[in-house]
């Protein structure tokens, strides 16, 4: 049986903006209150994915959240119509407006973690939606990311759904960024990696050990087939809120920063162990920085395999820019490892916000009977690339401010475009407004 993976990335949403939400995110905190332009974002990410699309990798996404959620205003207390919810959050809790605006579901590695059928006792492959506990604006997130991938992958004889983790900020989970598959080829039995964190002197950790504990018992992953490791404090500290903006896992290679992990001599000796032909690319600290790997995003990125054992990585347009960083990696791409292609791409409208390439999309390992199960409205080809870059320069704005979230006209804007959405993907009545 053929497996391969599909990178399934979200769709930036016309909410885009700088409200500086996310604590311990550097970029989230530097930008806020800076002006974003949520058409440039959309289009940045929808780039992205048709040069994933161009290396013969199959390229899905998930859409938008509805926002703004304003479901989320009504359990708080406020009535009426939608207008007047909007007009009375304004006046009495102006704050809320950046959490029920945002945009954050486009960093779709937050989505869920994910088990394929290989990997399974039941041969299903299994999904576990983040419950994003440690900031209001993302727990919000995790019942419509649930009920989208309920709705893309809707097969129950080929996919399981598990309920977030339930227990707030002490079962924190954070999903897919915090995760690695290690395999010989995708339809071959796997090695998982589970990172989490301790808080450091600086910054919180958001995702937690007995969370992903947690997770690996939910897919009935055998002790053999489960590696949990600590991410560095050093790493935390700096700015790096997620593992994957430290390291990247793809097949049996690890990229990575030699401060990615906490012990990380004793951390890849235990991963040796469990991936006897593991294959590590490990960026000295002497010649990368945790500053310089965490203000370009160098190991936030894709690492995917393109033909044979060869790789592509595909980076954010920072990399490219910061001298040792760039050096860094023409050296990878020279060295006798299976990373043969660098491919910078723009997408700085989320990079100051703290998401790079890796960020923005989900992997998600499909046999071709379980990809025909799943709904195909959500897997591009060349034509709905072009039909959604249409839809994204009719209906988004190129200016979007947090003061914004005030006016009505901005609501009618999102849940307008988000109907022709629907409309144009034949995707249903998918948001909570078209009922």
């Amino acid at each position: 049986m053929t497996h391969r993976e599909v990178n399934f990335d979200g769709l930036i949403g016309p909410t885009h903006n700088y409200a500086g939400l996310s604590i311990g995110n550097l970029a989230s905190s530097t930008n806020q209150g800076l002006i974003s332009n949520p058409r440039a974002a959309a289009l940045q990410g929808l780039a992205k994915m048709r040069a994933v699309h161009a290396l013969g990798i199959p390229q899905g996404f998930l859409p938008p959240l509805q926002r703004p959620d304003l479901g989320v205003l009504r359990r708080l207390g406020f009535a009426g119509s939608d207008r007047q919810c909007l007009d009375k959050a304004a006046r009495d809790a102006p704050d809320l407006l950046a959490n029920i605006y945002s945009a954050s579901s486009m960093w779709t590695a937050n989505a869920a973690t994910i088990a394929p059928s290989p990997d399974t006792p039941d041969g299903k492959v299994h999904f576990l939606p983040a419950n994003l506990a440690k900031h209001f604006h993302r727990a919000i997130e995790a019942p419509a990311t649930a009920s989208a991938l309920r709705h893309i992958f809707n097969d129950p004889s080929v996919f399981v759904h598990h309920p977030a983790l339930p227990g707030g900020v002490h079962f924190g989970d954070e999903g897919a960024a915090n995760h690695g598959r290690f395999c010989n080829d995708h339809w071959g039995r796997a090695t998982h990696l589970f990172v989490y964190g301790k808080d450091g002197a600086r910054f919180p950790a958001r995702q937690r050990l007995c969370a992903s504990e947690a997770v690996a018992r939910a897919f009935s992953l055998t002790a053999d087939r489960a590696v949990f490791l600590q991410q560095s404090t050093a790493a935390l500290d700096a700015g790096a809120f997620h593992n994957d903006v430290v390291s990247v896992v793809n097949n049996n290679v690890l990229f990575t920063h030699e401060q990615a992990f906490e012990d990380q001599p004793a951390a890849l000796t235990r991963l040796r162990a469990a991936v006897p032909d593991l294959q590590i690319i490990e960026a000295p600290a002497s010649v990368v920085s945790l500053d310089d790997a965490i203000s370009t995003y160098l190991f936030n990125s894709q690492l995917l395999t393109v033909a044979g054992d060869s790789m592509a990585l595909i980076l954010p347009a920072e990399s490219q820019e910061n001298d040792r960083v760039r050096t860094f990696l023409e050296y990878v791409e020279a060295g006798d490892n299976p990373i043969s292609q660098i491919i910078y791409q723009d997408v700085r409208e989320s990079m100051r916000n703290g998401g790079g390439p890796a960020c923005l999309r989900l992997r998600v390992v499909l046999s071709d009977a379980e990809r025909a199960a799943m709904n195909p409205h959500f897997l591009l080809d060349d034509e709905k690339f072009t039909a959604l870059e249409e839809w994204v320069s009719t209906h988004y704005r190129d200016r979007l401010h947090p003061d914004d979230f005030a006016d009505p006209a901005l609501l009618e804007e999102c849940f307008a475009a988000l109907d022709a959405l629907t409309t144009l993907l034949h995707m249903g009545a998918f948001y909570g407004f078209q009922h």
